[in-house]
């Protein structure tokens, strides 16, 4: 069995949303799904340790843009991974990442970005979102090459779209396949 970490932290609910669409794709195809947060905000929450990386056979990672970049929660985590960089235990495992912004142009782009940076230096295999999921082309919200991404507008509505909710799972599935094919 595949299992696959769908790391977040979600402010208003959104990055939460896309976590649980990204989820259902995984366990839809048989995966063994842990989520995770970085700080316990509510009852069902379940914090990140070092050994769900090592354990894990993939990564789903995704926070709201801050101005770009990752959520502060997320970086402060990255920050205390050394020790597992210096072992090698993330090498080869497929990764993907996702944001959500409040505007079109709210930097998920730089953010995806900012994302797959611990991700890379760890070794991890980046997976982005091919232009044959078809709401690639189509979206007129979230949705990226680089990864899935929500516009959540100035309301904050963590409602996904139709589009996003099928790039989350497309992105999902996809995760799914590699990690089956590494594994």
């Amino acid at each position: 069995m595949v299992t696959v970490v769908v790391l977040y932290h979600s402010s208003h609910g959104s990055v939460e949303a896309m976590a649980h669409e990204i989820s259902d794709a995984l366990e839809f195809h048989g995966a063994d799904v842990k989520l995770r947060t970085f700080e316990k905000k509510r009852e069902h929450d379940q914090i990140i340790s070092k050994s769900d990386l090592i354990e894990c056979d993939a990564l789903a990672f995704g926070t709201p843009t801050r101005f770009g970049m990752m959520a502060a929660q997320a970086k402060t985590f990255w920050e205390t991974t050394s020790d597992i960089w210096l072992k090698g235990q993330l090498i080869d495992k497929p990764a993907c990442v996702f944001s959500s912004s409040s505007s079109m142009h709210g930097g998920n782009e730089a953010t995806l970005l900012n994302l797959s940076l611990p991700l890379l230096h760890h070794g991890m295999m980046l997976l982005g979102v091919p232009y044959d999921v078809p709401e690639l082309l189509s979206t007129r919200s979230g949705g990226t090459p680089y990864g899935a991404t929500h516009v959540a507008g100035s309301d904050n509505s963590n409602e996904l779209s139709e589009c996003e909710k099928r790039i989350c799972r497309a992105v999902g599935t996809r995760l799914f396949n590699i990690a089956s094919k590494l594994k």
